[in-house]
């Protein structure tokens, strides 16, 4: 009994105890709630507070960014406004303008309008009195007409014809009287000229044909060559008669002489001694020496294998020697040794086809230049020169008569001598013979040919001598003896004018009448 009350005690006052947990767990929880309350109206206030702060922050700006706006848009609306009255002022005045010029048209067209009125009346006025006029020439060309027996073209033409046939026999007797005074006044005019042209014009000829280059293997060649106060120089110089030319051309002398066989001793002497080393004046002496002998037994041999080629003998040794120092001679670019070997087998073919002897011919081709070995060391043309060395050695009187007149110094008196000329001719004129293409050889025959046949009255016409002449046979019907004189004249002025051609060109224009009547 008294355990059962126990019991019921602790059970009562453990119901208790959880009642007072339960009623103070309610007072806590109504406490905590009440706190979290406080803080959620506390932090919405800020938020609130927040809230209306960047609002009005928001509103400051919206009305600040408007008020620039609306600033911007009243500043760009002022500048627009001056633009557009600045732009109706403008066109304002082009109005004005326009119309100012409108009014001016209208007065100027008023004004054009009376004076095309006044024009036509005075174009009707002139008409009237032209046919007028018509009216009288016609009648009074009849009446010429009827006096004179022949119509007006006729009359024309006649005039024409008497007019152009009197200016050309006064061209002619012009032309004839021109040419005679400059046949008059040609040697001394021709020399004048020519003494003139070498004077200012004659620096290519002596640096190409007179100068010879030989190449250094260095710089300090150059005073090994001058030597100690110049004598190597000096014996060089006195040994070979050549002048030796050290200037700033980097390694390189220049030999300088008019005998192209002393230059030639020279430079192959100057050679050897670069090559050797050894440049003094005994050595110098010795070099040049050996290859002097060398140098003279090369000529002969050329000159031997050019009479051997040619099939020439007999000829005299010392002819021999001259005609191989043409080895080292040249005529405008052209071996003059080559060029007689050409000139010697032109004149054989030819003399073949003639008939006449053709070991002669050869013979006189092969000679007809040897007055070029000495040409430096005497005085007068070649040709002449070449004919006294001929006639000196016991040369046929034919082959030295042809020698001097192949450049026709002296009139050719046999048939040998227009063939060397001719073959002289050929062969200087030959394409490749003095650089020059045949495509350009071949057009200038062809230039020259069609430059003829556009003259009136041309029958034929032939360039030959390898386009030195321009032959030309005309119709005897259509030009006179005296229109000769013109049209060969005419014909050489357009070729001047229109081609480019070495030297000369002969234009010969022939005219002949033939009468044929059959014996029946």
């Amino acid at each position: 009994m008294g355990y059962g009350w126990g019991m019921l005690l602790f059970l009562v006052g453990l119901l208790i105890g959880a009642g007072a947990g339960v009623a103070g767990f309610r007072y806590w929880m109504d406490k905590r709630n009440k706190e979290l309350q406080d803080q959620a109206r506390n932090i919405l206030h800020e938020a609130r507070k927040e809230a209306e702060t960047i609002k009005k922050e928001a509103i400051l700006q919206a009305k600040d960014s408007l008020f620039q706006m609306k600033a911007e848009f009243e500043r760009e609306t002022k500048e627009s406004r001056r633009e557009f009255q600045n732009l109706e002022k403008r066109i304002l005045q082009k109005e004005e303008n326009l119309d100012r010029k409108s009014e001016a048209l209208d007065r100027r067209d008023g004004s054009i309008s009376k004076r095309e009125k006044v024009m036509q009346q005075q174009e009707k006025e002139i008409a009237e009195k032209e046919r007028e006029f018509q009216a009288l020439l016609e009648d009074q060309r009849k009446k010429l007409e009827s006096l004179s027996g022949m119509s007006s073209q006729e009359a024309k033409e006649m005039l024409i014809s008497s007019m152009e046939s009197d200016a050309r026999r006064d061209a002619a007797l012009l032309v004839k009287k021109i040419e005679t005074e400059a046949r008059e006044m040609a040697d001394k005019k021709a020399k004048d000229i020519i003494s003139l042209a070498i004077q200012r014009y004659s620096g290519d000829y002596v640096a190409e044909k007179t100068v010879s280059v030989v190449t250094l293997p260095n710089e300090e060649m150059k005073g090994r060559i001058i030597g100690r106060e110049g004598r190597n120089i000096r014996a060089i110089e006195a040994s070979t008669g050549v002048d030796l030319i050290i200037d700033d051309t980097p390694e390189a002398v220049i030999l300088s002489g008019f005998n192209p066989v002393r230059r030639e001793v020279a430079r192959l002497s100057l050679e050897r001694l670069i090559s050797d080393g050894r440049i003094h004046p005994a050595r110098i002496e010795e070099i040049v020496e050996k290859v002097s002998v060398e140098i003279d037994n090369t000529i002969r041999e050329s000159g031997e294998q050019a009479a051997f080629d040619v099939g020439v003998h007999g000829i005299h040794p010392e002819l021999i020697k001259l005609l191989g120092k043409l080895k080292y001679r040249t005529s405008y670019a052209q071996n003059v040794l080559q060029h007689s070997r050409e000139v010697a087998f032109l004149c054989g073919l030819m003399a073949a086809e003639l008939g006449l002897n053709e070991k002669q011919a050869k013979r006189a081709g092969l000679l007809h230049d040897i007055g070029k070995a000495v040409d430096h060391e005497v005085e007068g043309p070649h040709a002449g020169i070449g004919a006294d060395l001929a006639k000196k050695y016991g040369e046929n009187p034919v082959i030295v008569h042809a020698i001097a007149a192949h450049h026709e110094d002296v009139p050719a008196e046999d048939v040998l001598s227009v063939l060397v000329q001719a073959a002289d001719a050929l062969s200087g004129a030959r394409p490749g013979a003095r650089k020059e293409l045949l495509e350009t050889y071949v057009k200038r025959l062809e230039d020259l040919e069609r430059i003829a046949g556009g003259f009136q009255g041309i029958c034929k016409a032939y360039a030959i001598q390898a386009g030195r002449e321009l032959r030309i046979i005309v119709e005897s019907e259509m030009v006179t003896d005296a229109d000769v004189v013109m049209l060969s004249r005419d014909i050489a002025k357009k070729i001047e004018t229109e081609l480019s051609y070495p030297g000369q060109i002969k234009v010969t224009v022939i005219r002949e009448t033939r009468a044929v009547e059959y014996a029946k």
